[in-house]
C-alpha cells in the first residue's frame, strides 16, 4: 500500500466513498439517474409533473476542530460557521439539480452532554436561524421544520451536526447533467470574499478535515483533548503536523485555525441568477465535494475530463500540501483546492458566466475542457504535474 493511500485509510477516511458507492449500487437512482441528487417522484403531492427531492449531509469532522478551536479560545462564533458548513453541503448539492428556493431544512444535532453545553447548542441553533435570514436576504427562502438534538454520549466523543433537506418542484425544471464533448469548464472559486460574505474565505469547504486537521496540527492537541481523534488510528497519523491554531499564516492577518475554520461558501445565489438567464445552456453542474476536483467522473461515460488551467492554489491547501507531504495527485483527489463549483457549457456561454460570478465579487474562468473518449478519464495537467484519474 503506498504511503499516500495508508496515511487516508489509516485515518478510516476515504475521497473515493468506495464502500459507500458498492453498497448503493443496486439501489434506484431515481427519475434522472445521472442527476447530481436523486429525483424521486411527487410523493409528497401527487402530481406526475412534479417530483420531489430530500437530501442529507454533515459537516464532517469539521466539528471536532471547531470544538478545539472553542476549547481554546472559548469563542462560540465558531459554531454558526459549522451550522453553514452542514447546510450548505446539502442546499449547494441541490442547486446542482435547479433547486435554489423554497427548501425545507431539519437539523440533526447529536452531542455528548459532557463535552458540549448548553451554551454551544444555543449558538448552532441561533446560527441557523442567521443563516436562514441571511438567505432571505438575497431572495432564497428556506423554512426550517425543527430538528432533534440528542445527547447519545456513549457514540458520539464531542459533536455531529447535520440536516435534512426537501424540496418539490416541476420535473421539467430538473437539471439533469448531459456534459458532452465540446463544452469547456468554468469554474467558481471557493476563496475569496463574495459579495454576500462577511469575511475571507480560505477555500477548505467540508472535506478532507480529517486528514487536514491531523496533517496541519501539532500533537499537543492529541494530548490535551484525547475526545477527539479516533483512538485505534496508528499514533505516527495521530496530529503529526507542526502548527498551533493560533500561528499566522504568511499574509500574517489570518491564524490556522481560521483557515481551517472557513464556512463553506454557498453558491446558491449565483446558481439562481445563472439558471434564471441561461438554464437552456448549462450541460452539467457538479459541486466538488466528495472526491474533490475528481467528482465529475461519476456523472461522465466515454469522455475525457481536462482541467488545464485552474485557479492558483490557495494557502489553506498548500499549508495542507507542505505539512503533510501528500503528493498534489492525491490532494486533488481530497479537496476542492480552489474551486468548489464547475458548470460545463457551450464556449459561447462562459463570459456570460464569468461576469455573474464578478457582480457576486466571485473569481470564475474556464479551468478546463470536456473531449470525446473511449473510456472516462480526467488529466489535470499544471504546474504540480499531469494526473491523470480514472473512475
Amino acid at each position: 500500500m503506498t504511503e499516500k493511500i495508508y496515511r487516508y485509510e489509516s485515518r478510516g477516511v476515504s475521497a473515493g466513498k468506495e464502500d459507500v458507492h458498492n453498497a448503493i449500487k443496486k439501489l434506484s437512482k431515481g427519475l434522472f439517474p445521472n442527476a447530481f441528487c436523486k429525483i424521486l417522484p411527487d410523493l409528497v403531492g401527487g402530481k406526475p409533473d412534479y417530483c420531489n427531492v430530500m437530501h442529507a449531509d454533515t459537516a464532517g469532522t469539521k466539528t471536532a476542530l471547531a470544538y478545539l478551536y472553542w476549547k481554546e479560545t472559548g469563542d462560540l462564533s465558531v459554531w454558526p460557521g459549522i451550522i453553514q458548513d452542514a447546510l450548505v453541503m446539502n442546499l449547494d448539492d441541490m442547486a446542482c439539480v435547479g433547486i435554489t428556493d423554497n427548501i425545507v431544512i431539519s437539523s440533526t444535532i447529536g452531542r455528548n452532554k459532557h463535552k458540549i453545553p448548553g451554551e454551544v447548542i444555543a449558538a448552532l441553533i441561533n446560527g441557523t436561524n442567521t443563516f436562514i435570514q441571511k438567505m432571505a436576504s438575497l431572495g432564497i427562502k428556506l423554512d426550517l421544520a425543527g430538528g432533534e438534538t440528542a445527547d447519545v454520549g456513549d457514540i458520539v466523543r464531542t459533536l455531529d451536526v447535520g440536516f435534512t433537506t426537501f424540496a418539490r418542484c416541476k420535473r421539467d425544471d430538473v437539471l439533469v447533467n448531459n456534459i458532452q464533448a465540446g463544452n469547456v469548464i468554468v469554474g467558481f472559486a471557493s476563496f475569496g470574499q463574495a459579495s454576500y460574505e462577511n469575511q475571507e474565505n480560505s477555500g477548505i469547504g467540508s472535506n478532507g478535515l480529517t486528514s487536514a486537521r491531523h496533517d496541519v496540527l501539532s500533537k499537543y492537541y492529541a494530548r490535551q483533548y484525547p475526545e477527539v481523534f479516533d483512538h485505534a488510528m496508528p499514533e505516527e497519523l495521530i496530529f503529526s503536523g507542526s502548527k498551533l491554531l493560533s500561528d499566522t499564516v504568511t499574509n500574517g492577518n489570518t491564524t490556522v485555525g481560521q483557515l481551517l475554520l472557513s464556512p463553506t461558501r454557498t453558491y446558491l445565489p449565483l446558481i439562481k441568477n445563472i439558471l434564471n438567464e441561461y438554464r437552456e445552456g448549462i450541460h452539467g453542474i457538479i459541486h466538488c465535494t466528495g472526491g474533490g476536483q475528481t467528482k465529475v467522473l461519476h456523472f461522465v461515460d466515454k469522455l475525457h475530463i481536462v482541467k488545464n488551467n485552474l485557479f492558483e492554489t490557495p494557502e489553506v491547501f498548500k499549508l495542507i500540501q507542505n505539512e503533510s507531504g501528500t503528493d498534489w495527485g492525491e490532494m486533488y483527489r481530497v479537496f476542492n483546492m480552489g474551486h468548489r463549483l464547475e458548470i460545463y457549457t457551450d464556449k459561447k456561454y462562459a463570459a456570460d458566466l464569468i461576469k455573474y460570478a464578478a457582480d457576486f465579487n466571485i473569481d470564475a474562468q474556464i479551468i478546463g475542457k470536456v473531449e470525446s473518449s473511449k473510456i472516462k478519464s480526467l488529466t489535470i495537467s499544471n504546474h504540480t504535474g499531469d494526473w491523470h484519474y480514472h473512475s
